[in-house]
């Protein structure tokens, strides 16, 4: 039974990986400091508690685990809050990876999946989005996520890490079972938001420039399931285990909806009206964000199973039901 390292493992992403992880037979060992993740995620494997911006901590951690290969979530992931303190995100994002690809080397373990973002794009012009495209973040989160791709580069050419950087557009849903889900504090992503004011824990839900060029004046933005997410780390698992070279990909379902189309769908799977506020656009956004993932199809073998945006509301919201307490 292979061993992974899932940095990160309490987390939102994290956490639907380990479950993916040990169903196909691996075993996952979670490794977080509980800062973002939730004790109660870690359902697969066991866990260890440690800040990978403690050198020692982590090294100790590879030496104890010796893993087969390691998953990397461990990041701080708020575009906003990243602007306003950068110096935080570079040192948790940027040293955080450092020290782990230092233990990494130390210890022998050659091979990492990074949870890398479409943030790495900053404001493409075109759509759909390949890999190919500049890469020109626009906000520290972005720019964290890009520096380490680029640090994987160089442990590649010189330690012979091997890794698949994962650039993952809208990520949302939650597990079939509602054990998991998405619940970042505070939180900042769309659909949460707008089940969360679904369910009367907020008053109204912020649509951010109603007059973008597209069909409904809204922005337009790739979703994609968390469970076809977890997959793509097992599918990249493997790729590395065949021997191949360093890989960056994007996930997203290369399909579009619209903050308005949302609200609708949502509406009609909660059985709720949602009060909207129409407001100013936000700096940075572009009008539309999707992805073209025809390279991890081609290289992984990875094509998303649960993207609909049926079964991520669906799933997101029965997974709120049983987490929260609803508006009677």
């Amino acid at each position: 039974m292979k061993k992974i390292l899932v940095c990160g493992g309490a987390g939102y992403i994290g956490s639907h990986t380990c479950k993916a992880l040990a169903e196909q037979g691996y075993d996952p060992v979670v490794l977080d400091d509980f800062s973002q993740g939730r004790r109660e995620f870690v359902q697969w494997g066991n866990s260890i508690t440690a800040d990978l911006r403690d050198a020692r901590a982590t090294e100790q951690a590879l030496r104890d685990v010796r893993p087969d290969a390691v998953a990397h979530f461990a990041s701080l992931i708020a575009v906003g809050e990243s602007t306003q303190d950068p110096l935080r995100y570079y040192q948790n994002n940027l040293t955080g990876t450092l020290n782990l690809l230092a233990a990494m080397h130390r210890v022998d373990c050659r091979k990492i999946v990074f949870s890398s973002s479409a943030a790495v794009y900053g404001e493409p012009t075109v759509s759909p989005i390949t890999e190919s495209a500049r890469k020109e973040p626009i906000n520290p989160y972005g720019r964290s996520k890009w520096m380490v791709e680029q640090i994987l580069d160089d442990a590649d050419f010189a330690y012979g890490i091997k890794s698949v950087r994962l650039r993952y557009f809208n990520a949302a849903g939650a597990d079939a079972q509602a054990r998991i889900g998405e619940a970042h504090e505070p939180e900042t992503h769309l659909i949460p938001l707008i089940l969360q004011t679904a369910a009367g824990a907020r008053a109204e839900i912020e649509v951010f420039g109603t007059d973008y060029s597209t069909r409904d004046g809204t922005c337009i933005r790739d979703y994609v399931h968390v469970d076809d997410l977890a997959q793509a780390h097992l599918l990249a698992l493997k790729y590395l285990d065949t021997g191949a070279g360093t890989l960056s990909c994007n996930l997203g379902s290369e399909q579009g909806f619209s903050v308005r189309e949302v609200l609708v769908a949502a509406e009609k799977i909660t059985a709720h009206k949602i009060k909207i506020k129409e407001t100013d656009r936000r700096p940075g956004d572009p009008p539309v964000l999707i992805a073209d993932s025809s390279l991890a199809k081609r290289k992984l073998g990875w094509a998303p199973k649960s993207s609909d945006l049926e079964t991520i509301l669906s799933s997101a919201w029965k997974w709120y039901l049983k987490n929260a307490s609803p508006r009677t």
